[in-house]
């Protein structure tokens, strides 16, 4: 098996180098050839994984957090060739989503050399320009999208904390906006959500910002998306709801809705959605679902 092993392009020199030298090794004790791929900027390492993969290697893999996995998916999505996850960020929310998120380097290369795969979902924006891209785990848009925004301008602390932290920081401005949401629910039928929400999340995974379970019943192979609904309430009140959504209890609360969903269009003056921890795309955007998109390498039982 030849597999080209994608590097996290922002910190070639630092831990994510090491651990993917250590998988790399790993892989190569099982005989499995391996090619280190990391450009000097995101677009860069993209050009040199598409090349890899038109010379034909037999998988990919990936040494980084959710945002460099995001990288691979838009080369790998729909052609059948597998993926491999070494978990390497701060998050790691679509490895846990995949129940890799806690495996070491050479774990994730085992991973890979055993060479057992499953077919998952995708999930694909579509931006108001109608250009297209794939997330594995979450889209979050309002409150959240917010959280994003501070977490990624922090420099301490690393780690989940620093999402904790931006979470109570943006909860002192926390205000509702209007939204329009058009939804595509399982059964094919369609309704419409008009008014304030705090936020419109989108996931096909299960976690976001390093382990919260946002999505706490996501099945990323269900042909299917949550989409969760939060309404405006009384600061106090939403107060009392964070630590339920940390314990992924919140579907059961008055102002929080959880609906399967095929396809959904949120719309929204000033908000910039985040999916797989990175900037997406401006409201209004839609977002469906592609069964089946990705193969993913899987432990051995």
């Amino acid at each position: 098996m030849r597999v080209a092993l994608l590097v996290n392009p922002a910190a070639r020199a630092g831990a994510h180098t090491g651990i993917a030298t250590r998988a790399a090794e790993r892989l190569r004790a099982h005989g499995v050839q391996t090619a280190i791929v990391s450009g000097g900027s995101a677009a860069e390492s993209s050009s040199l994984l598409r090349t890899a993969i038109d010379v034909g290697v037999d998988a990919v893999a990936v040494a980084g957090g959710d945002g460099t996995v995001n990288l691979a998916i838009q080369e790998v999505a729909g052609t059948g060739t597998p993926l491999g996850i070494i978990p390497a960020g701060t998050g790691n929310d679509f490895a846990a989503t995949l129940g890799l998120r806690e495996l070491d380097a050479k774990a994730a290369a085992d991973a890979i050399a055993g060479g057992v795969t499953r077919r998952i979902d995708l999930a694909r924006v579509t931006r108001a320009d109608g250009s297209t891209r794939f997330f594995g785990s979450v889209l979050a848009s309002g409150f959240d999208s917010k959280v994003n925004d501070r977490a990624n301008a922090m420099r301490w602390p690393r780690g989940g904390s620093r999402y904790n932290i931006a979470i109570l920081v943006e909860f002192l401005a926390l205000a509702g906006m209007p939204y329009d949401v058009e939804l595509e629910l399982a059964d094919g039928t369609r309704e419409r959500v008009t008014g304030d929400l705090v936020m419109a999340t989108v996931g096909n995974g299960r976690t976001y910002g390093g382990g919260i379970p946002i999505c706490p019943d996501a099945d990323p192979a269900d042909g299917l998306l949550d989409l969760v609904l939060v309404r405006p309430a009384g600061r106090l009140r939403l107060l009392r709801l964070l630590p339920r959504v940390y314990r992924g209890t919140h579907g059961s609360v008055p102002e929080a809705s959880i609906r399967r969903v095929r396809s959904v269009r949120l719309a929204a003056e000033g908000v910039t959605a985040y999916a797989d921890g990175d900037p997406i795309g401006a409201l209004p955007l839609t977002v469906d679902v592609v069964p089946g998109a990705l193969t993913v390498f899987t432990p051995q039982a």
